[in-house]
């Protein structure tokens, strides 16, 4: 038996996207109906951003307790990896944050719901539970597609959740691998890979372009490429993996494809696909309602709306970047909009953080970037080795590097390598959105001794005035 349900919004996706719209417009004192086919939270709460980065902060300790605390003193015995009591603390972060999500949608008078939605019309939407009841939902005012993203699967290499595993597998292994092949030198691949490296794994990092976190700041990846190295990764680049055979042993064999005609066989114990995400647009029933669904994308408007004039889309499926923080963003600004305010994506730069070692965060044009669009620049840099503070905490591996047009002295860019990057970029992002110049973020007292003084410094140094480093 069919029921009809009626609201005046449905948001079918619970993730960063989805719950925070739907929050917003609680708020807003809209009725609304978030749905969502698995838990609240999506890939970020649940196998993605919070768990990797839980686990990033695990192994990060314990390498600088087994690894550099001698360096500063700091002796301590039998130092070891509890892999799966970690993993029981990195669940336990999860199950926090996804109840605090319900507790928070209850709270701002969202209704929340797990099961399978397809939309029918420009208002209405299928919703499938879990026991096989169907029922109708109307949306009085509009629908919010924010279904995410998936882990890609690429030829060859089909997932078997033991030993051929994607993102989601990555995040909860109960033991560590001895010998790990990370297929994909993107973000997924070097945070994960870096994980299990830390931890003991000897990892083999297989990407197909000529240099490890494509688009980024090459000075940037520089930094975290040799430290990859350094701590014993084998890192090849050019290469592209075909297939592989499981052996005798149990042990796998990676073939690889490194052109010129040549290939190479690399032995592992495990196989971490991280080449990236699809968007999930398609199987919605959004074709049937008129609108074009480019792979996985739902394309939109400044104002995050569809070709239906009441269907909106938001977050990964919604187009690049694939960020949490920009789903989240969009979820506020597609709520606003719903309930009658003047919103719109005109946001001047989103901010990307990877959490390698060392991290990297990254806002605005890149020097490569600025210069495609024909603008003069000029460039400062700091060098985190010239910190009090990042010798205090013993990682002065990386640098601040401002980007900014060399007749204005606007700030175009500000990109970052070293610890706590992904902290330090907000300054950046803020000043990007205010439209700063050099000399407002230079002229700045910074507190001392703190990292944030590298972006000061970086910004006097475009200039020609820093203090604690030579200028050019």
């Amino acid at each position: 038996m069919t029921t009809t349900t009626t609201y005046d919004a449905v948001v079918i996706g619970g993730g960063p996207g989805g719950y925070v719209c739907g929050i917003r417009l609680g708020q807003l004192k809209q009725t609304v109906l978030v749905i969502d086919k698995e838990e609240v939270g999506g890939v970020c709460l649940n196998w993605g951003c919070v768990p990797s980065k839980a686990l990033i902060s695990a192994s990060h300790s314990y390498e600088k307790f087994a690894k550099h605390g001698p360096t500063m003193g700091l002796f301590a015995d039998n130092v070891r990896v509890d892999t799966a009591k970690m993993q029981d603390w990195k669940d336990g972060i999860v199950k926090k944050l996804t109840g605090g999500v319900k507790a928070l949608l209850k709270g701002n008078g969202a209704e929340l719901v797990i099961g399978e939605a397809k939309v029918t019309g420009p208002k209405s939407v299928e919703l499938k539970l879990a026991d096989g009841s169907t029922k109708t939902i109307q949306a009085t005012k509009a629908i919010v597609i924010a279904t995410g993203a998936t882990t890609i699967e690429i030829p060859g290499f089909k997932f078997d959740g033991k030993q051929i595993i994607g993102a989601r597998e990555a995040v909860s292994l109960r033991a560590v691998p001895k010998r790990l092949v990370v297929i994909g030198g993107g973000v997924i691949g070097l945070e994960l890979g870096g994980v299990y490296q830390r931890l003991g794994a000897q990892l083999t990092i297989v990407e197909a372009t000529a240099t490890l976190l494509p688009g980024v700041e090459a000075e940037c990846t520089a930094v975290v490429q040799k430290r990859f190295i350094k701590d014993g990764a084998k890192i090849m680049l050019n290469a592209k993996a075909v297939g592989y055979d499981k052996n005798k042993d149990g042990s796998v064999t990676v073939k690889l494809d490194v052109g010129g005609g040549k290939t190479e066989t690399v032995e592992t114990d495990m196989v971490l696909v991280a080449v990236g995400m699809r968007p999930n647009g398609a199987n919605l029933g959004l074709e049937q309602v008129g609108l074009t669904v480019d792979r996985g994308f739902v394309p939109t408007d400044t104002f995050c709306r569809t070709k239906v004039p009441s269907i909106y889309a938001i977050g990964d499926v919604s187009g690049m970047p694939m960020l949490a923080h920009k789903a989240s963003k969009e979820g506020e600004v597609v709520a606003e909009i719903i309930a009658g305010h003047k919103a719109a994506k005109d946001w001047v730069a989103i901010p990307g953080a990877i959490f390698t070692e060392p991290e990297i965060a990254t806002v605005g044009l890149t020097e490569a970037q600025a210069k495609e669009k024909g603008i003069d620049v000029t460039i400062g840099r700091f060098p985190f080795a010239a910190l009090g503070r990042a010798m205090a905490v013993n990682e002065t591996d990386g640098l601040f590097k401002v980007v900014a047009d060399k007749k204005t002295h606007e700030v175009l860019g500000v990109h970052i390598v070293g610890p706590s990057a992904t902290d330090l970029i907000s300054e950046g992002a803020l000043a990007l959105e205010m439209h700063a110049f050099l000399e407002d973020i230079g002229l700045t007292i910074h507190p001392h001794p703190t990292l944030g003084e590298g972006l000061m410094e970086a910004s006097l140094n475009a200039l020609g005035q820093a203090i604690h480093v030579m200028n050019r």
